[in-house]
């Protein structure tokens, strides 16, 4: 999305003189832009996954900071995604414009909440946005992970989850469930989760996985990337249960496409029920879907009387 007044592009999907990144995912912040401007957490993770200098400048904005360019006003909001997540007001003289960036409005100890901002023009990502997609309480999902593994306890179950965001928010789930033994790692997975534990995010005893802990995961978790359920990695284990946590999952059918055991819908992303409220309480005039299903949400918008359209985005689907 490019923001002509500033000459500035949000989450650009190649590298561009001045972006604007919403979050650290590799879907959205991508490297070697010449300018970025993010939240601390966003551009320290993207150095974490990138390298440090994946940027040649950067320039660090706090949730609520006005930042005056060019006669326009923009300002970050918690977007409740991930940690750093951010919506991005963008307000002139005339027009008052939110750009969502992924969000989801449920509460998540490992990230900053989302908060609700009324604006003009919104918008909203539409991942999630069928009503099929009704996401079930996150907590009632962990339930039917630890019962799982009370149930079959001579297996190690397998937590296939994404290395940002998904896999410190299941084991603050756990952990807020009273799951109190340790939480064995992927490798992919330790730096991530390294810097959530240094910025005070409370996750209890991890260790990544080794080679000399393969006899000794009866009974044990593992969170470990969804990629790495399909890898050789997996070889290593004996009498494992496979899970994955994400809220696809909702899905049965992909969830037995992917041989999946336990299907825990568990999602980062905001639901049907989600989308709609926010859109309702954005009091926005005009609705812009884009990022997912925009056919169903489009219509709905149109039966409660809300001018929305369809925004394609290069590289949005």
């Amino acid at each position: 999305m490019f923001i002509e007044a500033i000459n500035a592009y949000i989450d650009p999907i190649k590298p561009v003189d001045k972006a604007i990144i919403t979050h650290a995912h590799a879907d959205h912040a991508k490297p070697n832009h010449k300018s970025v401007l993010a939240t601390k957490d966003t551009i320290n993770i993207m150095k974490i996954r990138y390298g440090e200098n994946c940027a040649k400048s950067f320039q660090s904005v706090a949730y609520g900071e006005k930042i005056y360019i060019n006669g326009i006003n923009l300002t970050l909001y918690p977007a409740g995604h991930i940690l750093g997540s951010a919506q991005i007001l963008i307000e002139d003289k005339r027009n008052k414009i939110l750009v969502t960036g992924d969000y989801k409005t449920v509460k998540d100890k490992t990230c900053q909440s989302f908060e609700l901002i009324q604006t003009e023009t919104l918008i909203t990502e539409a991942t999630f946005g069928l009503p099929i997609f009704k996401h079930p309480n996150p907590k009632d999902e962990i339930e039917k992970l630890l019962h799982s593994i009370k149930t079959f306890s001579s297996k190690c179950h397998i937590v296939g989850a994404y290395a940002l965001g998904k896999s410190q928010r299941v084991i603050s789930l756990l952990r807020e469930k009273g799951y109190d033994d340790t939480i064995y790692l992927h490798g992919a997975i330790e730096k991530i989760t390294n810097y959530y534990l240094n910025r005070g995010i409370k996750l209890g005893k991890l260790k990544k996985v080794t080679k000399e802990d393969i006899n000794s995961l009866k009974g044990k978790i593992i969170i470990a990337p969804p990629s790495a359920i399909k890898d050789k990695w997996v070889r290593k284990f004996s009498n494992v249960r496979y899970c994955l946590a994400s809220g696809w999952m909702i899905v049965k059918q992909r969830a037995k496409q992917s041989k999946i055991e336990l299907p825990l819908v568990i999602s980062d992303h905001a639901d049907w029920n989600e989308l709609t409220n926010t859109i309702l309480r954005s009091n926005a005039k005009k609705i812009w879907l884009t990022h997912g299903r925009t056919d169903a949400l489009k219509y709905w918008c149109k039966k409660n009387n809300i001018n929305a359209e369809a925004l394609d985005l290069i590289g949005s689907n």
